[in-house]
């Protein structure tokens, strides 16, 4: 919990705290937009958060724990700070682990900010088969198409999940400019991200261009996935935090009946709950966090964080632009933006209705998991 933190980790905690608070300040000066993510970028390196996940000898920590990383997203989103440019740097995610010659080729101009990369991972609905490759003179042949891979119009490459001849599910990095690739659509979503529909037509790709192992493709995504769900669940817990703090503000505020609205029972009420809710969050969050550090499975316990968190915050979002009211729905409006982003969370890294069925499984089939 929050509350049994030991010295490092608070001040580890106050660190990132003193960081939003010279964001905040950042973000509110004059400065025009590259300079002020340049210079957030510069304040993020200093308070070690930028490169919190990097490899050790590109610049990251010598040791970084899961909490240490609940820690960071769940400060940062109690002050709003979720998608400012600047703040964290990239995640290696699949290419966290990869050997010569992606190492250099890809992986470290990519946490250098010279490349861009994206994550080609779900198929179109109505695919016929998976994204398949031959092999043919130490090379593979790729065809296939991916959907909602976020960025990738604009990417340099794309991590993409591959189903190799004679291996398996595989990693294969497939540069968005080889022949053969093509962006086919690109749409944007509410939350303000856009995504591309790929398709990939005999597009030949070194065999050294597949991370780790060939055939170890789904648990080395299914590993990024399961850290990005803890992810999401401590933003969603701070970020209660802060929407809290905004309504607490407004209802404690004069009103035109001549009472504050924290003075009717009826606001107090969903005050109350949305307190409930965000309380049992950032318990759940911290515990998952330290479940998964002590090297236990922690598949289990990181679905239901990410399902009770993402769903959470949306309804905390909802009760607060309800006790707002329409203000709150004004385009531009701090809980009109946050509404969008929060719904998208439920289906980010897996919908929330099918992550009640894995973890159902992964209780009644294989007896992981723990209350």
């Amino acid at each position: 919990m929050p509350e049994t933190l030991n010295k490092t980790h608070i001040a580890f905690r106050r660190s990132v705290e003193k960081l939003c608070e010279s964001v905040l300040q950042v973000i509110e000066s004059e400065l025009d937009s590259s300079t002020k993510e340049n210079h957030i970028r510069n304040l993020s390196k200093k308070a070690q958060v930028w490169s919190f996940n990097h490899p050790s000898d590109l610049g990251g920590p010598a040791t970084r724990s899961l909490l240490e990383l609940v820690i960071i997203h769940d400060t940062l989103a109690s002050h709003n700070i979720v998608q400012v440019p600047g703040v964290f740097g990239p995640t290696p995610g699949l290419l966290g682990n990869a050997s010569e010659p992606l190492r250099s080729s890809h992986l470290k101009p990519f946490l250098q900010g010279t490349k861009r990369a994206a994550f080609g991972f779900t198929e179109p609905v109505d695919a016929k088969q998976p994204t398949r490759a031959t092999v043919e003179n130490g090379s593979l042949i790729v065809n296939g198409q991916k959907s909602y891979v976020t960025g990738g119009q604009s990417a340099d490459f794309i991590n993409t999940l591959v189903e190799v001849e004679n291996f398996g599910p595989s990693v294969v990095v497939i540069d968005r400019q080889c022949d053969g690739v093509t962006v086919e659509r690109v749409f944007p979503s509410s939350d303000g991200s856009t995504h591309a529909s790929i398709v990939f037509r005999d597009v030949k790709v070194p065999m050294t261009n597949i991370v780790g192992k060939p055939g170890r493709g789904l648990p080395r995504a299914m590993d990024q996935i399961t850290d990005t769900r803890l992810v999401l669940s401590a933003q969603s817990a701070g970020l209660a935090r802060w929407v809290i703090g905004q309504v607490s503000a407004h209802i404690r505020a004069p009103h035109r009946s001549g009472q504050p609205l924290a003075s009717r029972e009826g606001v107090r009420i969903r005050y109350a709950d949305m307190r409930i809710k965000a309380f049992a969050m950032r318990s759940m969050v911290y515990r998952t966090a330290r479940i998964a550090d002590s090297g236990e499975n922690s598949v289990n316990e990181t679905i239901a964080s990410k399902v009770f968190c993402t769903e959470g915050i949306g309804e905390i979002v909802d009760t607060a632009i309800q006790l707002t009211g329409g203000a709150a729905l004004r385009v531009g409006h701090p809980l009109e933006k946050l509404q969008r982003l929060v719904r998208s969370w439920r289906l980010a890294e897996g919908a929330s209705d099918i992550l009640r069925l894995s973890l159902a499984r992964g209780d009644l089939e294989l007896n992981k998991g723990k209350l």
